[in-house]
Parts: C-alpha cells; structure tokens; sequence
C-alpha cells in the first residue's frame, strides 16, 4: 500500500465509527468479554494493581470494567467521538492516537488489552505496530489479543478496513515481534469450533 492508501484505511474507518459511535456503544456495551479481560489478568505477574493500556477502547466498556477491578487503567482510541464517550462512561483517561502513529511511553505498562482492535491494522504495518506495543510494556509484561478469524483475507467491509488471520499466520507476526506464546482460545466459549469466529491470544515480552 502507499502511504495514501494506509492513510485511507485509518480516515474511512475511523469516520465510519465516529459516525455510528452511539449506535455501536447501544449494541456492544453489554456484549460479556469478562474471560478476556481475566485471562489477561490472570497472567501478569505481581499482585497488582497493574497498569493497563486498553489499546482501541471504543466507548469505555472495558476501561471501566478494569478500573472496577482496582487497576490502574488507561485507554486509547482513533475515533474522536469513541475517545469522549470513553472518557464520560469510565473516567480515565482516554489518548487519542491513530493506530499507525502511535505515541507511547517506554517500558510503561504491565497489560495490554487489545480486544477487537488489531485486525484492523494493514498487514504491512502490524509488525512496526507489534514492536511499539512491545516496547511500551515492561519486560514480561503481557500482551491480550481478540480479532475476528479468517483465512488471512485483508480488505474493505463496508467502510471498515481489516485482516482476519488463521491462527498460524497471527502466531508468526506475533513471535517476529519478540513476543512467546501463553495460550490461545476461541470465542464465544462453548460453542462448535465454526460458531467461534473469534481468536484470542495471549503473549508475554521477554524478561532480559
């Protein structure tokens, strides 16, 4: 892709959302994603409270789960209306960056919670994307990852843009990032493999 073709991915997605945000906060605010957001818990090390980057926080649902959780969270958004929605609902704070120029601090974070987000990330660009998440967690710090699942198709639906990985095709763009396998699971749970079109994942960055 050019330069003018990624800018597009972001722009028309991200306008897309801005536009039906409180349609999209009416319908997925009491979607239950509670086995994410423990199975990232559950593997950070220390007793806590961690500090969490929810990476593409949409309207503030998990932010706010995290925070009544007693941990210490912090959201960042693309969409502009996402990002005040976020802020109103869970009262944390919210950074509104564009997911191809991100801005974070070094060795900063304990978690990330990336839930629904990353697949919409160009796949020419998810490994510089990779790496900077990586370098703003601590060392074992632990990466959280739920994307819909494919066969690696990448492309427009509608007037949003994403890539939906199998789960071999994630596993190697992940661990070229330096990040190792904790586990995998598919979502919703419960349910026959091929009405599970979620794949989540779980990863830590090597401690030196």
């Amino acid at each position: 892709m050019t330069a003018e073709e990624l800018a597009e991915t972001s722009s028309i997605t991200l306008g897309h959302y801005n536009q039906h945000a409180e349609s999209f906060w009416r319908g997925t605010r009491d979607h239950d994603v509670s086995q994410n957001r423990h199975a990232l818990l559950e593997h950070l090390d220390g007793e806590g409270p961690h500090r969490i980057l929810d990476f593409g926080c949409g309207p503030g649902r998990d932010l706010k789960a995290f925070k009544d959780l007693g941990q210490e969270v912090i959201g960042l958004e693309g969409a502009e209306r996402f990002v005040e929605l976020a802020r109103e609902y869970s009262g944390c704070e919210v950074w509104q960056q564009d997911f191809l120029h991100l801005h974070l601090p070094p060795t900063h974070f304990d978690g990330i919670f990336a839930n629904a987000a990353l697949f919409h990330v160009p796949s020419q660009e998810l490994p510089r994307v990779l790496k900077d998440l990586a370098a703003t967690l601590k060392p074992a710090g632990v990466l959280f990852c739920s994307n819909p699942r494919g066969e690696n198709e990448e492309g427009w639906a509608s007037e949003r843009y994403g890539v939906y990985y199998d789960l071999e095709r994630w596993r190697a763009l992940v661990s070229a990032a330096g990040f190792a396998e904790i586990m995998h699971y598919y979502r919703p749970p419960g349910l026959p493999r091929a009405r599970q079109p979620w794949l989540a994942s779980l990863w830590r960055k090597p401690a030196p």
